[in-house]
């Protein structure tokens, strides 16, 4: 039944699960037990992208069609167990300084998050030690927004001409699915301070707007998307987050957040070549692995360097 509770164990960990039957993506009748399932299964993928990152839960716990908010305090509802780590979070439309953020380290984790209806999964670009210090980012991403009536078709193209860019500063990019209407490119970096991947990105975005100008927009403005790919550079901010991969999205149907090869980029023609389902996505993972695995080499990642002295 909805209403029933659950009691099981997780590795060891007691956790009460409840309304496993509750249909949280009407569309398809994908209920919370299927979300939970999901995110047990490709946990062995999903895990390592989490871990050592603060978790921003979306949570919808009326599904898709309902209220949903962001959680970052799982101070009030987390278990013991549970790893958090204080957050300084300045401007916070809570008014507070700090806040406690769970930190995704394990399978029992994870479970717990997705019982707590967190069919969205946010992450920054940056680990935190094991005291808790921010370190800086050792990831650098590009958002690619299209403005409608493009599509993640244009921003195929756009992706094309970044990794170009990409590989010619000595980077090398892997790229996902928003799960949404976009799609992200990701590289492994290193860097000396917290703002320089924020500053490297911006200066790239508006480099290719300047040589692109009839498919790129660098500036957030809304009128000027349209027909265009949107580079949202500002996503390696600190106090951003970016959709982790393997989340679920809350959108009509339970697609995710999918790591793609760049074969996939290249032969991207219609929008739906690349909308991956949850189930799709477990498929992929048994035929592919983690496609995002090389995000985690961490001997000698490249330094980043500013674009203004190549």
């Amino acid at each position: 039944m909805a209403g029933e509770n659950v009691l099981v164990a997780v590795e060891g960990r007691r956790l009460q699960l409840s309304n496993l039957d509750k249909v949280l993506y009407p569309s398809d009748g994908f209920t919370k037990g299927e979300v939970i399932d999901y995110y047990s299964r490709v946990a062995p993928v999903l895990l390592p992208h989490l871990a050592g990152r603060p978790l921003t839960m979306r949570r919808y716990p009326d599904g898709v069609d309902g209220q949903s908010f962001y959680e970052k305090n799982a101070a009030r509802h987390a278990p013991d167990w549970v790893r958090t780590v204080t957050v300084d979070t300045p401007g916070s439309s809570t008014g507070a300084e700090t806040l406690d953020f769970a930190v995704v380290d394990d399978l029992p984790t994870l479970v717990w998050a997705a019982q707590m209806a967190s069919l969205e999964l946010h992450i920054p670009q940056w680990t935190v030690g094991p005291r808790g210090g921010r370190n800086n980012p050792d990831r650098l991403v590009f958002d690619l927004d299209p403005g409608p009536p493009a599509t993640i078709v244009e921003c195929c193209r756009v992706a094309l001409l970044l990794r170009e860019k990409l590989r010619a500063d000595g980077l090398e990019p892997v790229a996902k699915t928003s799960g949404s209407k976009g799609m992200q490119l990701y590289c492994t970096v290193t860097t000396t301070a917290p703002k320089q991947a924020w500053g490297y990105a911006k200066e790239l975005a508006e480099q290719l707007a300047a040589e692109h100008p009839g498919l790129i927009v660098a500036r957030m403005a809304k009128n000027l998307r349209p027909r265009k790919v949107f580079i949202d550079w500002s996503q390696n901010h600190e106090y951003k987050t970016t959709v982790a991969p393997y989340s679920l999205r809350a959108r009509e149907r339970p697609t995710v957040s999918t790591p793609i090869t760049w074969a996939e980029v290249e032969s991207c023609r219609e929008p739906g070549d690349l909308v991956f389902t949850a189930d799709d996505v477990l498929d992929r993972v048994d035929e592919h692995g983690d496609l995002f695995k090389p995000l985690l080499r961490k001997k000698n990642p490249p330094k980043l360097t500013a674009l203004k002295s190549r």
